[in-house]
């Protein structure tokens, strides 16, 4: 029996997880609370709703990203297919760009999912640092290339959990994680936002599967916002011949160096 429990309809009714879509939803939900339902099956309180409406808004933009760039110069050679292009920028959301905040879930879900309540959050991002240090991999969720000496979304964020009564034990981990980073590194790594969305997404009880999908579902708005853009006011054809000409030049200097030899 093939079966789903999001929705169903039928010639006169629309139903998403148990609530008539015309007279329950269209007008008494943004599209916030209203992913937070399809997602959760749950409909959020008021205050994880601000809560999750301040992650969703975080991940909309960031400037000319990889993922920006993949889909300006996907329109400029489909412009007949924007999808295509969104799509592509999409696919370059992965565990370095937005999708980082999957693996902040993971990692936080591994020390508190089912811990006991008096569980040692300094023992546990210590563990945490330490295997990352010995295993050579970056800590998710601190520091970052530009934003420094601290991330100016990650404080903001903390301060609405806190209002909120959101600001638990994800996200005490998630800072002491950070201050771990720095002692063992000997370099100043601030929580960034993907650390603050993946300890807030432990908080409001998402599972950690749609951790990543909330940059999906975000970053596509910001996407579609390049695409427009890109339309009007192209820098696609710039970058690339810019690309061209750079390598080309490359290789010229390249093949006189191997004849001058």
């Amino acid at each position: 029996m093939v079966r789903s429990d999001i929705a169903w309809s039928s010639a006169d009714r629309i139903v998403v997880r148990g609530l008539d879509l015309p007279s329950e939803v269209l007008g008494h939900m943004d599209l916030a609370a209203f992913s937070f339902l399809q997602l959760t099956g749950r409909c959020p309180t008021e205050e994880q709703a601000r809560v999750y409406n301040a992650l969703l808004i975080t991940l909309v933009e960031h400037g000319i990203t990889p993922s920006a760039l993949a889909a300006r110069l996907t329109y400029a050679g489909a412009p007949e297919s924007p999808q295509a292009a969104v799509a592509a920028g999409l696919c370059g959301l992965g565990s370095v760009f937005v999708g980082s905040t999957e693996g902040v879930a993971v990692m936080l879900a591994g020390e508190l999912d089912g811990a006991a309540d008096d569980l040692d959050l300094g023992a546990a991002a210590g563990r945490i640092v330490a295997a990352h240090w010995a295993a050579g991999t970056p800590v998710p969720g601190v520091g970052h290339p530009f934003h420094k000496p601290i991330d100016p979304r990650t404080p903001r964020l903390f301060e609405i959990a806190r209002e909120c009564g959101l600001h638990g034990r994800y996200v005490a981990l998630m800072e002491l994680v950070g201050a771990e980073a720095e002692r063992v590194s000997g370099r100043r790594l601030p929580v960034n936002a993907t650390g603050a969305i993946g300890a807030l997404s432990g908080e409001l009880g998402l599972p950690v599967k749609a951790v990543r999908g909330l940059g999906v579902m975000a970053r596509a708005i910001g996407l579609v916002g390049h695409i427009l853009e890109e339309s009007e006011r192209p820098m696609a054809g710039g970058i690339w011949r810019r690309a061209d000409l750079e390598a080309s030049a490359h290789l010229a200097e390249q093949e006189q160096d191997r004849e001058k030899r």
